[in-house]
C-alpha cells in the first residue's frame, strides 16, 4: 500500500477542545459513579466495574452515533478522550485516597473493601 493512503492523525487533533469537552464530562461522569461508591459504601470492586462501564458508555454513544443518528458521525478520538476522562478522574481519585489516610492504612483499605 503506497505510503500517501495510509491514514494519518495529527497529535494535534488530540488537543482540541472539543476533546477536551469529551474528557471532562467523563471525568465528572467518573467522579458521579466514585460518590455514589462511597456514599453507599460499596466494595472496591464496584469502582472497577463503573470505571470498565464508563469506558464502554463512552464506546457506546461513539457508535450510536456513526449507526442511528443522522447529521452525527463517530470519532475514535472522542472516545479516546471519554476513556481518558475516566481513566484520569480514576487515577486522582486514587491519590487523593492515598493523600487522605497513613501510609499502611491505604493498603489496607484497597484489600479489605
Amino acid at each position: 500500500m503506497p505510503g500517501q493512503y495510509i491514514p494519518s492523525t495529527d497529535f494535534f487533533e488530540l488537543l482540541k477542545f472539543d476533546k477536551w469537552v469529551h474528557a471532562g464530562i467523563f471525568y465528572v461522569l467518573m467522579l458521579l459513579c466514585l460518590n455514589l461508591i462511597y456514599k453507599n459504601n460499596l466494595s472496591n470492586v464496584y469502582i472497577y466495574l463503573f470505571l470498565l462501564l464508563c469506558i464502554i458508555y463512552g464506546g457506546l454513544l461513539e457508535i450510536m452515533q456513526a449507526k442511528l443518528f443522522s447529521n452525527r458521525s463517530a470519532d475514535v478520538l472522542d472516545f479516546i478522550a471519554n476513556s481518558f476522562g475516566c481513566i484520569v478522574s480514576f487515577i486522582f481519585h486514587f491519590l487523593y485516597l492515598k493523600k487522605q489516610t497513613p501510609k499502611w492504612d491505604f493498603l489496607n483499605k484497597l484489600s479489605t473493601k
